[in-house]
């Protein structure tokens, strides 16, 4: 889909109502819904993070996301795929500008070619005790992403008809801190399995442009 075509549809998120746990539930690991069922959400110890769906357009003018590929590391989210993002800071004035600076920490997008279209659902992640708050932006231009070499090992860009594409909606075996040799809905992109909270954000994202086109 050339970028223009998106962009004049993705600017219709906003009226579109969100779906949150009835799209989060298609992609979230039975272990982890059991979890969250077992252990409910303590809100007065949790910690807070933002990240950032970032669409823009490649050299031919189609439309492309950007994922990063986390450094291998010893925390729980070690050598996996997600957004560029991260914790909020006390010097942050806002969710959205969390994400945008980590954004620009990671990936070298400068907060003013990014316009925010939209905040999707929230949702926390156990593991980490993060509520994690996902903005959907994009950029006019095609980033030259430069990469945060303490932080992301790799820098994930996906073409939106890939994402889109149902066939790369797989069940996937994974190895972690934490779960062991566990069977986990996910997103195959670029040859990386994308599972766990971001396929849960995924999962919202697809079905709002879907619902936009």
């Amino acid at each position: 889909m050339t970028f223009s075509i998106f962009k004049d549809s993705i600017s219709k998120v906003n009226k579109i109502e969100l779906l949150g746990w009835e799209a989060h539930v298609k992609m979230i690991p039975d272990f982890r819904e059991k979890e969250l069922k077992r252990y409910p959400v303590k809100k007065e110890s949790h910690r807070e993070a933002a990240v950032l769906i970032l669409f823009y357009p490649d050299q031919n003018n189609q439309t492309n996301l950007v994922l990063i590929l986390r450094k291998t590391y010893k925390g729980v989210h070690s050598a996996q795929v997600g957004f560029p993002g991260g914790q909020v800071e006390p010097h942050d004035s806002s969710l959205q500008e969390t994400a945008l600076r980590e954004t620009q920490e990671e990936l070298g997008v400068s907060p003013k070619d990014v316009e925010v279209i939209s905040r999707l659902s929230h949702l926390y992640i156990p593991p980490s005790n993060f509520w994690v708050y996902p903005f959907l932006g994009i950029t006019n231009k095609t980033p030259q992403f430069v990469k945060q070499e303490t932080e992301v090992e790799d820098v994930i860009e996906v073409k939106l008809s890939d994402f889109l594409n149902e066939d790369n909606q797989i069940n996937a075996s994974i190895h972690t801190s934490y779960a062991k040799n566990k069977q986990v809905p996910a997103y195959s992109l670029n040859n990386h399995i994308v599972w766990g909270a971001t396929a849960m954000m995924l999962s919202e994202l697809k079905m709002l442009i879907k619902a936009s086109l």
